[in-house]
């Protein structure tokens, strides 16, 4: 009965895939227009507040440089934001992120004032460009390809591929918004040690506030075919998972996923040799999900990592395979897991060797470019119709309550209530359609985030997790137990409790206050409070006496 239920389910995912995907509508042949960017590739989308889709490509522009541009959903074209001239940097492979203080922040990988890269400012409301620092190969690093992300602090965290130390095999640093010289928060040892080398994706911020990442090559198997590591916002880095070829080879970048793991591809490797798609954990655990096959019956090659839509499916595109050779779009159901290969790119209409992410917009349809094809054979820019619906999306994606949330969506002229997970916000700001701001209200639970527009309620693709605080607790001190109550904000999802360390009975009694009774075992140390928002701890410590 069981593996009948599920045969049915595979065979309903399967219906639902063949129903709802479709061929990708073209939007844009790059090289078009003169100084059009042209043959985009590795670069990062993303959503600007005002709904438009924002990247780089590392050539064309007008100096043949590479380009910062937008692809404008009024006109149906694309615009250049800044054109590199190799001073201010050159072939910008990273793409563009979106802060919350609104502005794009990327990387230039040569050109600068030292011929090695850049880290640059895109103003998200003059749209100045804006280098903010020029690498030296030296113990800063050199060559990135990954554009940085922002920490739960507002610092910017990305990698590079070469320089830092001997061995120039790259490093993990940090820098403010503001510009001032980054720090080097670890500097990989390559084929002398067993950290990896040359790591060229960017890095994926995890619910616990560390990075997570990969490097393309070293590591401490036969083949060195890669690591995913593990950085703590202060440096210190532990290697989660060493490549083995028959398990991949050259890792891409990594996604936080709705259950809590992460997932990405490589490049090449497994049983057949054309990549995988992996799964790891927080802690390490690893295995994989799919060995692609090639030819026309599956993609090969994917050079880039996955995106997870708002029906929970990953989504991803390999830059060879499919019916025509020119590269696929596929899809992973992971409850039950199932694998589907949606699209075969045909090189002089829709495109040829995808090697970006796809992106989902709020508008419910994926995104994406490929290298070569279409009318010009530079690359082409479309949207893929999975029948989703519109949704909204969040920045940050956790914070205390008082926390300003940044939403983007559409219709919101007309948005009449925001909540979070149920409790009503009331400092909701509206500068236009696509784009506005709410304050996490008092009361306020881990969950989805709605916003209800004339009538018509958007759901966040992520949920808001409410960062849990403790503001006191009573009394100081006491021996085993001793019945303390601890009070604070955002307590009543508590999971846990400890006291230096050891768990702890407790009752959530409201959302400020939770009762917990010292254990047996219980070190003097301080209390920690978990919730599904996260972990908080008392300023001071609980004294266990005899």
């Amino acid at each position: 009965m069981r593996n009948m239920l599920r045969s049915v389910a595979v065979l309903m995912f399967a219906i639902a895939i063949s129903a709802n995907a479709q061929t990708p509508t073209v939007l844009y042949d790059f090289g078009t227009h003169s100084g059009d960017p042209i043959n985009p590739e590795l670069s990062y989308w993303t959503q600007g507040r005002d709904g438009n889709l924002y990247s780089t490509a590392p050539t064309g522009g007008a100096n043949g440089d590479g380009a910062a541009f937008y692809y404008s959903f009024g006109t149906g074209l694309v615009t250049l934001l800044h054109s590199f001239m190799g001073s201010d940097g050159s072939a910008p492979f990273s793409g563009l992120t979106l802060a919350t203080d609104g502005n794009f922040y990327g990387t230039t990988s040569a050109g600068g004032a030292n011929g090695v890269g850049t880290v640059f400012q895109i103003n998200g409301t003059t749209l100045a460009f804006k280098t903010l620092y020029s690498f030296t190969n030296g113990s800063d690093g050199g060559t990135p390809y990954a554009p940085p992300v922002e920490g739960n602090n507002g610092l910017l965290y990305g990698t590079t591929a070469t320089g830092g130390g001997a061995a120039s095999c790259g490093t993990v640093y940090s820098i403010s918004t503001s510009g001032a010289p980054p720090t080097t928060l670890h500097e990989f040892a390559g084929s002398s040690g067993s950290d990896g080398c040359t790591p060229i994706a960017p890095l994926a911020l995890g619910n616990d506030g560390n990075f997570y990442g990969t490097t393309n090559v070293g590591g401490t198997s036969f083949f060195q075919a890669g690591t995913v590591f593990k950085i703590s916002p202060s440096g210190m880095l532990v290697v989660l998972h060493n490549f083995a070829d028959s398990d991949g080879y050259e890792p891409n970048g990594l996604i936080l996923g709705s259950d809590g793991n992460f997932y990405g591809t490589t490049a090449g490797g497994g049983t057949i040799g054309y990549g995988v798609v992996f799964r790891i954990t927080s802690a390490g655990g690893f295995n994989v999900l799919h060995n692609f096959k090639g030819g026309n019956i599956d993609g090969a090659q994917p050079y880039t990592g996955l995106v997870q839509a708002t029906n929970g499916e990953l989504y991803g595109v390999t830059t060879g395979g499919g019916a025509n050779s020119a590269g696929a779009i596929f899809a992973l159901s992971l409850k039950p897991f199932h694998y589907a290969m949606l699209y075969s790119f045909v090189q002089n209409t829709t495109g040829d060797i995808p090697e970006a992410p796809l992106i989902q917009r709020t508008d419910g349809l994926l995104y994406g470019d490929s290298f070569r094809g279409g009318s010009n054979g530079e690359g082409t820019f479309f949207n893929f119709r999975l029948g989703l619906g519109p949704f909204v999306s969040l920045a940050p994606t956790s914070g205390k309550v008082g926390k300003t949330v940044f939403i983007q969506g559409q219709g919101f002229t007309a948005a009449t209530s925001v909540s979070f997970n149920g409790t009503a916000s009331t400092g909701v700001h509206i500068p236009s359609a696509t784009y506005l701001t709410a304050t996490v209200p008092a009361g306020a639970t881990t969950g989805s985030v709605s916003v209800t527009t004339a009538g018509v309620t958007l759901t966040s693709n992520q949920p808001f997790r409410v960062t849990p605080q403790i503001k006191s607790f009573s009394p100081p001190s006491g021996p085993v137990g001793t019945l303390v109550t601890i009070t604070g904000v955002s307590l009543i999802q508590t999971t846990k409790v400890t006291f230096g360390g050891v768990p702890a009975p407790f009752t959530a009694d409201s959302d400020t206050q939770v009762s917990g009774t010292v254990p047996t075992g219980a070190v003097t140390g301080k209390i920690a409070i978990t919730t599904a928002g996260g972990t908080a701890v008392s300023a001071t410590s609980f004294t266990v006496t005899p």
